[in-house]
């Protein structure tokens, strides 16, 4: 499913975890490694950082010289209003954001966010230049063809306003069971590849965003790339990224020879 040169996709969202001290020097020891690791000086990987709205800035400038990409855990979908507490889509690619993470469960479940809500924020992201991070997932273990189905549904439903006018280069959609999510351990390597690749087909067939990557997340952390090889394309990373070690350790995992051949 993955071209044999295809950049991996790794993305870190920090959720709520660090407060804005935590998270600076999380960002200056992970910049520090993105100036040194091969899979990123070498454009192998794409690396997307998603911390929180109140350290973007800070987090832009941590980065800055680096390969790495900083995007932002939610927008709105309307770019100019009377929307109290809103983030505005064009704000956020005027301080340098790239991506934007989009549906995630947490905001589906805690906030209520509905398919047509997230269907505006997938607009709102690109019209405003950003790359959609969009999460993706069944509520309730199922075997993969049924799961698949569901997210294709979700899928369907967030891309129906992708125009084919739309200047869209790619996006991203992150593969996460709700049932895995913050669990002791992913699902299993076979289930991940399956769904993931009856993704892939259905993105490859779409008219606008044939180029979209699927990546996986859902207690996701080292050893699981090894594992699932290039049968996706890269990893969403949570809580296992939180210790700049271990996401040294996945970095590394991208350069492994069954990766590479694709």
């Amino acid at each position: 499913m993955t071209a044999t040169l295809a950049p991996t996709v790794i993305g870190v969202s920090l959720k709520m975890y660090f407060d804005h001290v935590q998270t600076i020097a999380w960002a200056t020891q992970v910049a520090d490694i993105a100036r040194r690791h091969e899979a990123i000086l070498s454009g192998c990987v794409e690396l997307v950082v998603l911390p929180s709205f109140t350290t973007l800035t800070s987090v832009v400038d941590a980065f800055e010289g680096t390969a790495v990409s900083v995007g932002a855990q939610d927008l709105f979908w309307s770019d100019r209003g009377a929307f109290t507490g809103e983030v505005s889509g064009v704000d956020l690619a005027a301080i340098g954001c790239r991506f934007v993470e989009i549906g995630h469960a947490e905001r589906r479940r805690i906030f209520s966010e509905t398919d047509e809500m997230v269907a505006g924020k997938v607009a709102a992201a690109l019209r405003n230049g950003l790359t959609p991070v969009l999460c993706v997932g069944e509520t309730s273990r199922m075997n993969a063809t049924l799961a698949a189905a569901a997210c294709i549904d979700q899928l369907r439903s967030a891309l129906d306003v992708v125009e084919a006018e739309t200047d869209i280069e790619s996006i991203v959609v992150a593969y996460e069971p709700e049932w895995a999510i913050g669990a002791d351990a992913a699902a299993s390597p076979a289930h991940i590849a399956e769904v993931c690749a009856r993704m892939s087909e259905w993105l490859l067939a779409h008219p606008i965003v044939s180029t979209g990557r699927v990546i996986y997340g859902g207690s996701a952390g080292p050893g699981l790339l090894t594992q699932l090889g290039a049968s996706v394309d890269g990893l969403f990373l949570g809580r296992y990224a939180h210790d700049p070690r271990s996401l040294h350790l996945v970095l590394d995992e991208t350069l492994q020879p069954q990766r590479r051949a694709g």
